[in-house]
């Protein structure tokens, strides 16, 4: 089996392979990115289906350049290219871990970076702790109220935001998050996921709801087994890369963590940040699973039952890594604010990633614009192929669920008009009309209303009056109602005077 099946590819094609939010995502195997005559060169993809693009130095858009995988090469001269372009280089897995992140940087101040090494001791690290902890129970809290539809588990969780304040070290404010996460995530277990028709028939049942965040394969959130823990987790490495990058930005050590603290070959600090936007990214996902169908190609099953993401799913995820920069960006300027007001000599720091303070001298808002959600592809419910916003089926399966549609209807129709008591109705009326029937059979008639009469003028001057009307008139049902209008059926004799006062007629 070749790696194109087991991995479908999804190539770069248009004038520009770089996205709106200027995001250039490339996989494969022999990745290579080097320079050419001045220009940046990459060339990805697999076997047959490679594809080969070249950026000039004016002109190309891009932020953000993200590998997926670690097969073949960069060269130093594309990262100085990068580097010159301010464009970040992002290397990722798609099992959800951050391979290297590298991108534009400030000069680092040694009076920050000393405030953040003693934030333990004057009680910085324990006020931010809780700032952003705080942040998070309250995305949890609105994700669980506002799409779950669970007030109780909502207010277990506000109250143990409510405890943070008291909080005096950084091991209850540990205890707080861990105890709110664990309801947290109880209330997402049950959600069943979405999936076209003709795929759900093929997947595991462990595939078709939530379950538990924690993977049984690790006992903790790596290495997911069902398609939406796997997305999270990817998603949750691409803000991990942002956060990178917004704390070098501002001049902090990633390594010197407050709540993640003392753990080898970890960005303790970019963790820390990552918390305040992680009940974003979730509601994203969870808007996204509740409303939309995912597709099966865009998911595998290694042998050991581990769920992973085909090389398409993660380029398009890869597209919201600019969004979940623009929204931790407030929050790690927040983090140097606090930093400096613990040093000798306090300064007010540059809003590098928000340009609050640019907007606050213009006199716009101070705060920043809000971002929207990154929107995503819509499937068809049947088939899973891409269709327009705001349809549930292509074409052709509207069809079908049409016709599946009538044929229940006409299905539960007649049972229902089999059953004893609509078989009793019907007899009654029946008994009703042949009473009638022979109450206007002893009765005199009238002479001047004939069968000629009714044809040529009661008939047509009957398209002026409603359905409803006839129906109410006459007693019968409105689809009968209708056909007497309509001179499909002539209604008995008995009808007739009725009808011609209806229309005016008389002798």
């Amino acid at each position: 089996m070749t790696a194109s099946h087991t991995v479908p590819q999804s190539h770069h094609s248009g004038k520009s392979p770089v996205t709106k939010s200027g995001v250039l995502t490339i996989y494969g195997f022999g990745v290579r990115v080097r320079m050419q005559a001045g220009h940046l060169e990459i060339e990805d993809g697999v076997g047959l289906e490679r594809c080969k693009m070249r950026l000039a130095r004016v002109g190309h858009g891009l932020k953000r350049l993200v590998v997926i995988g670690s097969d073949g090469f960069v060269s130093l001269a594309a990262l100085r290219w990068l580097a010159d372009q301010d464009a970040a280089f992002v290397m990722l897995e798609r099992n959800g871990k951050v391979l290297t992140v590298c991108g534009p940087v400030s000069p680092s101040d040694a009076r920050l970076r000393r405030a953040q090494a003693l934030a333990h001791h004057n009680g910085k690290a324990l006020e931010i702790s809780r700032e952003l902890i705080r942040v998070k129970l309250e995305g949890q809290e609105r994700v669980v109220r506002e799409q779950l539809k669970k007030s109780t588990i909502a207010e277990v969780i506000a109250r143990f935001r409510d405890r943070l304040a008291d909080a005096e070290n950084l091991d209850t404010v540990c205890f707080l998050e861990a105890q709110a996460a664990a309801t947290y995530w109880n209330a997402w277990s049950e959600v069943q996921i979405l999936f076209p028709r003709q795929d759900a028939r093929r997947l595991p049942d462990h595939w078709l709801r939530f379950g538990a965040r924690h993977s049984p394969l690790t006992g903790q959130p790596r290495l997911a087994v069902n398609p939406p823990n796997a997305i999270l987790n990817y998603c949750f490495a691409l803000a991990e890369s942002e956060c990178r990058l917004a704390l070098s930005a501002c001049g902090l050590d990633v390594g010197l963590g407050f709540i993640h603290t003392d753990t080898p070959a970890r960005d303790s600090l970019a963790l820390d940040l990552l918390e305040t936007i992680r009940p974003s990214i979730e509601a994203w996902l969870l808007n996204w699973i509740m409303r939309e169908p995912l597709r099966r190609s865009d998911f595998f099953e290694t042998g050991t039952g581990n769920c992973r993401l085909t090389s398409r799913l993660c380029s398009q995820l890869s597209e919201t890594a600019p969004t979940w920069g623009r929204l931790v960006a407030p929050w790690a300027e927040y983090m140097t604010r606090a930093l400096w007001t613990a040093t000798s000599r306090p300064k007010v720091p540059a809003t590098r990633l928000t340009q609050q303070h640019k907007r606050a001298a213009k006199g716009s808002s101070p705060l920043p614009p809000a971002v929207p959600a990154p929107r995503r592809e819509n499937l068809c419910r049947g088939c899973g192929r891409t269709i327009g916003r705001g349809a549930l089926h292509c074409p052709k399966c509207g069809r079908e669920v049409s016709g599946q549609k009538l044929t229940e209807l006409a299905k539960i129709g007649r049972v229902i008009a089999r059953s004893p008591g609509s078989r009793g109705k019907h007899s009654e009326t029946q008994r009703q009309h042949r009473a009638a029937q022979r109450a206007w059979l002893s009765a005199p008639r009238v002479a001047w209303l004939t069968e000629d009469v009714y044809v040529e003028k009661v008939q047509p001057m009957l398209a002026k009056v409603t359905i409803s009307k006839i129906s109410s008139t006459l007693g019968v049902c409105e689809s009968y109602a209708a056909d007497i209008r309509a001179g499909r059926h002539r209604p008995h004799p008995r009808h007739w005077q009725a009808l011609a006062q209806l229309v005016g007629v008389s002798p």
